[in-house]
């Protein structure tokens, strides 16, 4: 299997046609396009990475499958949505971690589109379980949470990304000083990239030394709903 070099300079050509042209007949006749500019890059990185993540997270899976593992599918669920558009206009990745059965599972994601590139890490919209045990560990652990998330590194590298509740949630005190961490509905961390950097094989390392500098942040969450990281 061919070791991953970047995505080819076209890969953002690819979704600018396809963004122009989201429909199933034109995407037929441009599959191997998406093959050879998207999804077999895509798969040699998650490949790439799954070594690095044996050292760095070992409980993130990397799967190549073309259907089903990291690579996110191309085709929109249209079911409920107002936009009936076939097809996603951007690449997405995610290493979910193994206990995990879809986004919302701790993991790591990296996303480019025409628009934005970036690096996410931690748990997006996790049910509300999980979500109160969290909350529950910054509690019962204040100066941890705090050393992580206010070291002055991690600011530099790292936005806390999602959104928040506009009340205190339910069961903690509206006056805690952490309350605008308790109020948030995700607890994931954001780090921009630029887009060119899909283009060359440094990718991994970017990837990887993100994932290192996250550790802390996601062990802590891990940890506050049972998982280890």
């Amino acid at each position: 299997m061919a070791a991953f070099e970047g995505f080819p300079p076209d890969l953002f050509d690819f979704l600018a046609e396809l963004t122009a042209h989201n429909e199933r007949a034109w995407f037929d006749a441009h599959k191997d396009d998406y093959e050879r500019a998207l999804r077999e890059p895509a798969r040699a990185f998650i490949r790439a990475m799954g070594e690095r993540l044996e050292k760095v997270a070992p409980h993130l899976v990397a799967d190549d499958r073309r259907a089903g593992g990291s690579l996110m599918r191309i085709y929109r669920d249209t079911r409920f949505a107002k936009d009936k558009t076939p097809y996603k206009t951007n690449v997405g990745i995610q290493f979910r971690h193994e206990a995990g059965k879809d986004v919302h599972a701790p993991g790591l994601y990296v996303h480019f589109d025409l628009e934005e590139a970036f690096v996410g890490a931690g748990m997006y919209m996790p049910p509300n379980e999980a979500l109160n045990a969290i909350r529950a560990k910054i509690v019962e652990q204040p100066d941890r949470w705090t050393a992580i998330t206010r070291d002055p590194a991690f600011v530099e590298t790292f936005r806390q990304g999602g959104e928040s509740l506009k009340r205190p949630p339910r069961g903690f005190d509206k006056d805690h000083p952490l309350i605008e961490d308790l109020k948030r509905k995700s607890f994931i961390l954001v780090h921009d990239l630029d887009p060119e950097v899909a283009e060359s094989p440094d990718l991994v390392d970017r990837v990887t030394e993100l994932m290192r500098r996250a550790k802390p942040y996601c062990d802590f969450i891990c940890g506050a709903v049972g998982l280890p990281f």
